[in-house]
């Protein structure tokens, strides 16, 4: 049963769906973990400190972090792969292109696969960043991450890097949120308005909350 859902074009589309709303709670977590940076280094390494610690003495030092990361991982690669085979099933179905674009279709909806790719590509270099350090342009240091943050936001790279993935990431949000809602059932015309109205507050409030913490790190507030 599940192979035969799986198969099926809106089985991959509910996958998608809830993969996406799975990584979209993480974000709002993540983005006001961020903020913190804004009270200062102690209060910053300390909420990262507490990342680690969280659950116990019932779990071990990480484990409530690690079994974070892998429902992340899961989630990052049905959403990957779905989005990659529906995508492949939409040009089957239509080798040659439309003699006229849709003129309805907003940029986001345009630029979904393109944001998606971004999206991957800055996680990757997000990751060896700011987690293991490999590609970190000062000194990595384990157990400050306050630092490690002002260090990336120091050089203009990190910034522009930064800030795009996160535009990306504001359209990706915009699109998806709503049409996860009408993949899940949940849309009617009712609702499109109302649904369309929080998915672009959610993707304005992301996109401005992450971005805010390189403008800090820029504008000497985050120092």
């Amino acid at each position: 049963m599940a192979r035969t859902v799986w198969d099926s074009t809106v089985g991959k589309k509910t996958v998608m769906a809830v993969s996406g709303l799975v990584m979209l709670l993480y974000l709002v977590a993540h983005m006001i973990g961020n903020l913190k940076i804004f009270f200062g280094a102690g209060e910053f390494n300390h909420y990262a400190h507490w990342l680690r610690t969280v659950g116990e003495p019932f779990m071990h030092y990480e484990w409530t972090l690690w079994l974070i990361r892998i429902v992340l991982v899961v989630a990052v690669a049905a959403h990957a792969t779905s989005a990659y085979q529906l995508s492949r099933r939409d040009l089957k179905a239509r080798p040659s292109r439309y003699v006229h674009k849709k003129p309805r279709a907003s940029y986001a909806t345009r630029t979904m696969r393109w944001g998606g790719v971004i999206l991957g590509l800055f996680v990757v270099w997000h990751l060896l960043d700011l987690t293991t350090g490999t590609a970190h342009p000062g000194g990595f240091q384990n157990g400050h991450p306050y630092q490690n943050v002002v260090d990336t936001f120091s050089t203009w790279y990190g910034d522009v890097v930064y800030i795009v993935a996160m535009l990306a990431l504001g359209l990706h949000i915009r699109h998806g949120f709503w049409s996860a809602a009408q993949t899940l059932g949940v849309g009617s015309r009712a609702r499109d308005r109302v649904l369309k109205t929080l998915a672009d507050v959610l993707a304005l409030l992301l996109t401005a909350g992450f971005i805010a913490v390189p403008v800090g790190v820029m504008t000497g507030v985050v120092s």
